[in-house]
């Protein structure tokens, strides 16, 4: 039994067998896909990912369970993140919504919080490289301190201290935008 286990094989994915593999599992894996996402247009490019990560890593991939298990749980992995995404996504614009609550949907209003999002993802851009990497995969990739720790291969205070700076510069770069957009608008609703 032991034996067994150290002479453990892994399957070989040549190009043929890949192709293989999308023929026989690509529409399964889409509706697979699909049962999480509610979107067949994002569920077919899921599966094409995998797809070409698999064949991009074909050397490298070691695949220890079945071809089909492997791949199953790629593309859930795949549509877990991407869920992941989509809610950080929905929750940044709620607070941008929240942020410009009071302010009517005109469009010089929409023009200022247009203006706001390109500031703020503009002075993101000009946090220091790891600064701005650690602060884009927490508050906009959605990771956790711990996980982009463990990324990064960095302790986690580390994380949160790199963190800290991005949001003491950006309330040092954007504050002075949001005070005049606040200031503009009262002076609006006073008219």
């Amino acid at each position: 039994m032991e034996h067994a286990l150290k002479t453990q094989q892994f399957e070989n994915l040549t190009e043929t067998r890949i192709e293989q593999l999308f023929k026989e599992h690509y529409s399964v894996l889409t509706a697979y896909a699909n049962k999480f996402l509610s979107d067949l247009d994002d569920s077919r490019e899921i599966v094409q990912d995998v797809f070409v990560h698999l064949f991009d890593n074909r050397e490298s991939v070691k695949i220890h369970t079945s071809a089909k298990a492997h791949l199953f749980t790629s593309v859930r992995n795949a549509c877990l993140n991407t869920i992941k995404q989509r809610k950080n996504h929905a929750t940044h614009h709620e607070n941008i919504k929240y942020l410009s609550s009071g302010f009517s949907l005109e469009a010089d209003k929409i023009l200022e919080q247009t203006e706001l999002e390109y500031a703020l993802f503009q002075a993101i851009d000009e946090l220091p490289e790891q600064c701005k990497r650690i602060f884009k995969l927490n508050r906009i990739e959605g990771f956790t301190n711990q996980e982009i720790a463990d990324q990064l291969r960095i302790s986690k205070r580390t994380v949160e201290t790199q963190i800290s700076k991005a949001l003491k510069s950006l309330r040092i770069t954007i504050g002075p935008m949001l005070a005049s957009l606040l200031i503009v608008y009262l002076l609006n609703a006073l008219k």
